[in-house]
């Protein structure tokens, strides 16, 4: 069965904590199957998202350290089940494309969507089968990792439960309710 996953190049320890850890969540809530982190090797981001799987759900979401992206992305890009979507606000509008990238997913691809932190090394716009913009304006990726996911899945995962939850929200007008359910 194909499968939505991110990679998130260049984590750095002192800088990007919250922000890979928010592209992480974000990918497990808005529907991808796990996450890859490039960069420093940071045990905190995993450990944090396998305790939200834990609690929340979704204990097949994968958070994996990768040590070199380009080699990973090298053999990505071989195997033709795979495409790359690279999330940037330099490459074609999602609403040109956005077709393209479901009509590869819904015949069996894989997608891996990159999304960066510092300046992305010109070889990811390469090895990118897609050069996705959400939009033309610095943003971030957080927010076009989250666009992104929508529109591919059309708004289908904001509906996303998780079978293996031991928290659960029960969505109400006003006020916070979280019941435990195991």
């Amino acid at each position: 069965m194909n499968k939505v996953y991110v990679l998130r190049l260049g984590h750095r320890v002192s800088r990007d904590k919250r922000i890979t850890t928010h592209v992480c969540l974000v990918a497990r809530a808005f529907g991808a199957s796990g996450c890859f982190i490039t960069g420093d090797f940071d045990p905190g981001v995993i450990r944090t998202i396998d305790n939200v799987c834990k609690r929340w759900g979704g204990r097949e979401f994968e958070c994996t350290y990768v040590e070199s992206w380009r080699s990973f992305l090298k053999d990505l890009r071989k195997n033709e089940q795979n495409i790359i979507v690279h999330l940037t606000m330099y490459g074609l509008n999602l609403p040109q494309v956005i077709d393209d990238i479901r009509a590869a997913y819904a015949a069996g691809r894989n997608i891996i969507i990159v999304v960066g932190s510092e300046k992305v090394p010109r070889e990811v716009y390469e090895l990118s089968n897609f050069n996705v913009a959400i939009g033309n304006q610095p943003h971030s990726e957080v927010a076009a990792l989250a666009v992104f996911l929508d529109w591919l899945f059309e708004g289908k995962e904001l509906s996303l439960r998780f079978s293996d939850a031991n928290l659960v929200v029960i969505p109400q007008a006003r006020g916070k309710k979280v019941v435990r359910v195991s």
